[in-house]
C-alpha cells in the first residue's frame, strides 16, 4: 500500500536524523511566540517559534515553507547561505509535511509582500510517520472527521476556529455567571437514582459499595439540595448521559449547564436568559442574525435581538392539532382523539400522557417555530419537578427556549413542597412500571432534603453542544464535540448521522 511505502521512507529519514546527531523527538523547545504573533510582528523583529510543517517548496538554495499552530499559519524561509551547506542539505533530505520544527529568525516581507520568518536556526521537534490527509488537500469525509478529529483540526482551519469559539463561549459563560453573583459548584456524576429529566439512563455497578448506580441524566436534584444547604445562586457545567438514540440534535454524552437561584420564579429566568445571550453575543463578537438548520434540514434566519416572543404551549397545540391538551388526564383518551384526527405518532401505544403530549408537540408545532421564543404554560404531567401555577393547579410554571425547532433551554419555578413532590414521584413510578421508559424514578433522598425546608427557587438548564451547533451554523452536534461516540471502525450497523 502507498501509505506503508511512505511510512517506510519516513522511517528511513528518521534514521538519517539520528545519524546526524539530531533527536527526532526532543524533550522540549522554548517557543516564545505563537505563529499569529509572529505574523503580526514588525519587520526586523527577532522571533523564536514552532509548529507543524504544512507546505514545503524547495527552490534550490532558497526554500519556502508554511508552519501552522493553533493560532494560524506563517510563511518561513530557509537560505543556503544562512544555514550552511550541511545543515541546509539535512533539512532538504529529512523534512516531510506534517513534521514539527522550531525556528529562530527575523521577520521580513518578501518582494511579493508576504510576511515571512527568515530562519537563522532550525530544530527538529517531531517526525510524522504518516502523511497529512490527501497530501494536504484537506479532510472531507464526514465520518473520518469525527473519528480522527486531530486530522480535521490540522486540515480545516474552520474546524479549529469552531472549537476555539467553544472554549471562548464556555469562558464567557463563567464570566457572566461570576458577574451576576453565581458560584460554580460540582455534584456527583454517579447517582443512586436517575432523576431530574425524562430519559433512559446508563446503569453500572460500583464494586466497592456493591451497588448499582446511574450516570446522571441531569444535574438537577443535587443542585437543589445545595439550595437547601444555604446557597442562593449556583451553577454547574458538566457532562450528562442519556442512553437513547443518536441523531443530529442528540448525543448520548453531552455537556450540560444548569443554574438555580433562590427567590426567583420562571419569569425572572426568562429575563436572565435574554440578558445572558445579549452578553454572550457582544462578548464573543457573534452575529445577531444566524442561519439555523432546523430538524427538517431547512435553513432559516434567526434574529437573536431581544426581547423574544412568548408563546402559550397549550394554545399553540390547540391551534396546530385542534386538541386542548390541558383537558386530558388520561393517555388512552388523548390517544383515541389523536387517532380520530388521524395524527399518528410512532410508538404512541406505549406512551404515557406526558410523553404523548410531548411527541404531539414535536410533530405538529415544533417544526414551525423559528424563534428565538419562550414556550410557557405547560400541563402538570410534563414536568414533575416544576411548581404548580397559582392560577391553574393543572399547569406548571415552566418555559422552554426554542430556536428553529431546537429546544435549547428549559427552566421553571421549582416545586419546593415535599408532599406534592413525593406524590408526583409516585405517579411517575406507576408510569414507569407500566412501560414508560422515560418516566422518572422516586428519589426519597431528595424528598428527605426537601422536608428540611426550601425557599422559592427557579432552575434553568441548557445543552452546551446544542447552542454551539446553532451559533456556529452547523447541522449536527457532532461538529462541535471533539470526539463524539461512534461504533468501533469496521463493525457492521454503523448508524448514519
Amino acid at each position: 500500500m502507498l501509505d506503508q511505502t511512505e511510512e517506510q521512507i519516513r522511517l528511513q529519514k528518521l534514521e538519517v536524523l539520528k545519524s546526524a546527531g539530531m533527536h527526532p523527538y526532543p524533550e522540549k523547545f522554548a517557543k516564545k511566540q505563537t505563529l499569529k504573533q509572529c505574523y503580526e510582528s514588525a519587520e526586523g523583529t527577532k522571533v523564536q517559534t514552532a509548529g507543524r510543517l504544512v507546505m514545503f517548496r524547495d527552490m534550490g538554495k532558497l526554500t519556502f515553507a508554511h508552519l501552522q499552530d493553533w493560532s494560524g499559519r506563517t510563511q518561513i524561509a530557509f537560505r543556503f547561505e544562512d544555514l550552511g551547506e550541511e545543515n541546509y542539505k539535512l533539512l532538504q533530505k529529512t523534512i516531510d509535511l506534517g513534521d514539527f520544527i522550531g525556528v529562530e529568525g527575523e521577520m521580513f516581507r518578501t518582494h511579493k509582500g508576504e510576511i515571512t520568518i527568515m530562519v537563522k536556526q532550525w530544530t527538529f521537534l517531531g517526525k510524522a510517520l504518516r502523511p497529512l490527509p490527501e497530501k494536504w488537500h484537506g479532510l472531507q469525509d464526514v465520518e473520518a472527521k469525527y473519528r480522527q478529529r486531530y486530522l480535521d483540526l490540522i486540515s480545516n482551519a474552520e474546524t479549529m476556529e469552531r472549537f476555539k469559539l467553544r472554549s471562548a463561549f464556555i469562558k464567557a459563560l463563567r464570566d457572566f455567571y461570576a458577574k451576576e453573583g453565581f458560584i460554580e459548584v460540582e455534584t456527583p456524576t454517579l447517582l443512586h437514582k436517575a432523576t431530574g429529566a425524562h430519559a433512559r439512563p446508563y446503569v453500572t455497578h460500583n464494586n466497592g459499595l456493591d451497588i448499582d448506580v446511574f450516570l446522571r441524566i441531569s444535574h438537577e436534584l443535587p443542585l437543589k439540595e445545595l439550595i437547601v444547604g444555604g446557597f442562593d445562586k449556583i451553577f454547574e457545567l458538566g457532562k450528562a448521559f442519556r442512553n437513547e438514540g443518536i441523531d443530529p440534535s442528540h448525543l448520548p454524552e453531552h455537556t450540560h449547564l444548569e443554574h438555580y437561584c433562590a427567590y426567583w420564579n420562571f419569569k425572572d429566568n426568562m429575563k436572565f436568559t435574554e440578558k445572558m445571550f445579549k452578553f454572550l453575543i457582544k462578548k464573543l463578537n457573534l452575529k445577531s442574525k444566524i442561519n439555523v438548520t432546523g430538524k427538517d434540514g431547512s435553513k432559516r434566519e434567526v434574529d437573536f435581538a431581544v426581547p423574544w416572543q412568548k408563546i402559550d404551549f397549550v394554545k399553540l397545540l390547540k391551534q396546530d392539532s385542534g386538541l386542548d391538551v390541558s383537558k386530558y388526564h388520561d393517555a388512552d383518551k388523548l390517544r383515541a382523539d389523536l387517532q380520530a384526527k388521524n395524527i399518528m405518532i410512532e410508538g404512541m401505544d406505549n406512551m404515557g400522557l406526558a410523553t404523548l403530549i410531548d411527541n404531539l408537540y414535536k410533530k405538529v408545532s415544533r417544526p414551525k417555530i423559528i424563534g428565538p421564543c419562550f414556550l410557557f404554560n405547560y400541563p402538570l404531567e410534563l414536568q414533575p419537578l416544576a411548581r404548580r401555577s397559582d392560577k391553574n393547579a393543572n399547569m406548571v410554571e415552566q418555559f422552554q427556549l426554542v430556536i428553529n425547532g431546537w429546544e435549547v433551554v428549559k427552566a421553571y419555578s421549582e416545586l419546593v413542597d415535599p408532599i406534592d413532590q413525593e406524590k408526583r414521584f409516585v405517579d411517575q413510578a406507576k408510569l414507569k412500571s407500566a412501560g414508560d421508559d422515560e418516566a422518572m424514578e422516586v428519589d426519597y433522598e431528595f424528598v428527605e432534603a426537601m422536608k428540611h425546608g426550601m425557599p422559592p427557587i427557579s432552575g434553568w438548564g441548557m445543552g452546551i453542544d446544542r447552542i454551539l451547533t446553532i451559533l456556529t451554523e452547523q447541522d449536527n452536534l457532532r461538529d462541535v464535540v471533539f470526539f463524539p461516540l461512534m461504533r468501533p471502525e469496521g463493525e457492521s450497523g454503523q448508524s448514519k448521522v
